[in-house]
């Protein structure tokens, strides 16, 4: 089951809501809760997403006496838990006096939180407690990831600022951070180049560290870490981290998680064969948004090109030509729509060239892209840089050829005019241009055009007499109201029946 992205209330926290008067009878007293539903369905498990707190007055428990002899009760509770239920909260009146028994053993057997709620709570107000605890948590959520965010883009501007971003984003985890390669044959020393000279960092309680580059320690080669702050993992986790970092290579995708023992594992793409590696002890809401925006400061402060790109731009608007301000590629132009990072995806398919707008994301990149999860991406043509404009075009056109067909990718392919429209608009313009032909009339009018509309050499083509072929192409023309000894009329014709979904068919002798 996937958490709901709003962080979740402790059961702990509305037993000790006095005002709410919930007694603790069975099961964990602790537990998270992402919502709140009611019901009084003998099986309300269909409609649980799971994570909820279920408010029942025990209408549908028919076998749940008051005696404790009834079994309806241990099967509702089974159903509950296979659904992922976390506590149930039984209203006592106006159906039952008391929780019955049978129902506090099944919870204390199945290990399912069970909690009273008395006559004087409704369960609306149970409901607004949850939401209004889970309000004040995201808002603590969001400080969080607000401070996190400044504290990161301070690190970001000293004068050493790798290591520095990496120390802030241990701090703010509460574990690990480092990057390691996505290459296995790529040696950490070169996985964490850094523009410009910076002083060296002194060592600190988790290891060395440097600047200008990672400091190899003692280990695997696979598992080295290279630039990195807060308490060194064991090999067997800085093992884990390599393999987690080689999930997101280039063309694979731009974050994977794992988990090892009590650990949580991370690894977000920076490009240039470097990945951002995160070993926490737990998981806490805000922590990937706060990994995100490191991963995207990473990005920008360890790819040489990222300063090559603003020189680039600087030249451009002095006037110099694209090819002279970008060098000369091939380029690739990418049209995106998805819902996940923008910049995450810049970063995966190695480019920090991206224009993110309402309706998707442009990028350019001198890299051949690969499909990424979570977004579908048209694919331009290889491009010099003077040819960027119809790149993008191109990138646009595949998109839409993409969508249309639901894949992850789609790429310029089809060169000339036919190139210009997408397949399935042509498809859908050739339908209607011929609609009212036969497939056997569709058939002859291809053979007739493909012979130039010589009659005996479309007639010998297709195997029938030259006479039929002069009716069923006067036919074709008096049900398209065309005139067929117009050049642009054959022109769109032959188009169109080359995108015609409609097989052809063997003509009758």
């Amino acid at each position: 089951m996937e958490a709901p992205p709003t962080p979740p209330v402790t059961l702990g926290r509305l037993l000790a809501d006095h005002e709410l008067g919930l007694r603790h009878l069975a099961g964990p007293a602790e537990g998270e809760v992402h919502g709140v539903h009611a019901s009084e369905m003998a099986d309300p498990s269909p409609y649980l997403l799971g994570g909820e707190l279920l408010l029942t007055a025990g209408a549908g428990l028919a076998g749940a006496d008051r005696e404790g002899g009834g079994t309806d009760a241990g099967e509702y509770v089974s159903r509950l838990v296979r659904a992922g239920t976390a506590a149930l909260g039984f209203g006592v009146t106006p159906v039952h006096e008391t929780v019955p028994r049978s129902l506090v053993e099944a919870c204390a057997r199945h290990g399912l939180p069970l909690v009273e709620v008395p006559p004087g709570t409704p369960f609306t107000a149970v409901g607004r407690s949850v939401w209004r605890l889970m309000a004040r948590a995201r808002t603590a959520e969001l400080r969080r990831v607000t401070e996190a965010q400044q504290s990161l883009a301070a690190a970001a501007a000293r004068p050493d600022p790798v290591p520095a971003v990496l120390r802030r984003l241990a701090a703010a985890l509460g574990g690990w951070a480092g990057l390691l390669p996505t290459d296995p044959a790529q040696p950490p020393g070169a996985a964490a180049p850094e523009p410009g000279p910076a002083p060296a960092a002194p060592a600190g309680p988790s290891g060395p560290t440097g600047p200008s580059g990672p400091t190899a320690l003692p280990g695997p080669a696979s598992a080295d870490p290279g630039v990195h702050a807060g308490p060194l993992p064991g090999p067997e986790v800085l093992a884990a981290l390599a393999a987690l970092a080689r999930r997101v290579a280039p063309g694979s995708a731009a974050t994977a998680t794992a988990a090892h023992g009590e650990l949580h594992l991370a690894a977000h793409a920076l490009g240039d064969g470097r990945a951002l590696a995160l070993a926490t002890p737990s998981r806490a809401p805000g922590d990937h948004t706060v990994a995100s925006v490191a991963a995207v400061l990473l990005t920008l402060l360890t790819r040489r090109p990222a300063g090559a790109q603003a020189a680039a731009l600087t030249r451009l608007l002095l006037g110099a030509a694209p090819g002279e301000a970008v060098g000369p590629g091939p380029w690739y132009a990418v049209r995106a729509r998805g819902s996940g990072d923008p910049q995450a995806l810049a970063a995966a398919l190695g480019t920090v060239l991206l224009d993110p707008r309402e309706d998707g994301v442009r990028l350019l990149t001198d890299r051949d892209p690969a499909p990424q999860p979570g977004w579908r991406l048209g694919v331009s043509a290889a491009a010099a840089p003077d040819a960027l404009p119809g790149a993008d075009a191109q990138a646009g056109r595949a998109l839409e050829r993409a969508e249309a067909a639901r894949t992850p990718m789609a790429r310029h392919a089809d060169p000339g005019f036919a190139g210009l429209v997408g397949e399935a608009e042509a498809r859908a313009h050739a339908e209607a241009l011929l609609g009212p032909l036969s497939p056997v009339l569709r058939d002859t009018l291809r053979g007739w055009l493909a012979h130039h509309g010589s009659w005996d050499r479309a007639a010998a083509a297709l195997g029938i007499h030259r006479n039929t072929v002069r009716q069923r192409v006067a036919r074709a023309a008096g049900l398209l109201g065309t005139d067929l000894d117009d050049p642009d009329t054959r022109m769109e014709l032959w188009f169109a029946l080359r995108r015609s979904a409609a097989p052809p068919q063997a003509p009758p002798g």
